[in-house]
């Protein structure tokens, strides 16, 4: 039996083995043959699709999102959908983010362009950009 031990696939993936378990749990990765000892022996791409999962993250989709991503490129068991339909909802969500974050970094730079040292001094300044809800 040929293949990768559990040490060998984490150092060329740049994950660490409980990462690689992790994964393996949750069904990203396919089970490994074991060798007569009882290692795990993992096929070679393995190294690629843990590379592809930490991409995929980096990128913002979860573990959920990438096991249908997986599944959707025959790497995983699962079907799921494509990847455009995927990518398309997730940069909808980056934009937004996006959005919220700009609207935020523009209310702070006018709070400090306003001189706010102080929340409740500010608050009744009339030029005071800091939406604070009014106490009840």
């Amino acid at each position: 039996m040929t293949g990768l031990r559990t040490g060998e696939v984490a150092r060329a993936a740049g994950v660490n083995i409980q990462t690689l378990r992790y994964y393996e749990r949750r069904g990203l990765l396919a089970e490994p043959d074991r060798s007569l000892g009882g290692h795990r022996l993992y096929p070679e791409r393995t190294v690629s699709v843990l590379r592809l999962i930490k991409a995929a993250q980096r990128l913002g989709f979860t573990l959920d999102e990438i096991a249908d991503l997986l599944g959707a490129t025959g790497v995983g068991r699962r079907p799921g959908v494509g990847l455009r339909a995927r990518t398309e909802a997730k940069l909808a969500e980056v934009d937004t983010a996006l959005a919220e974050l700009t609207a935020r970094r523009d209310t702070l730079r006018a709070a400090v362009a306003a001189g706010c040292d102080d929340l409740l001094a500010c608050r009744e300044s009339p030029s005071c950009p800091l939406p604070l809800a009014d106490d009840a």
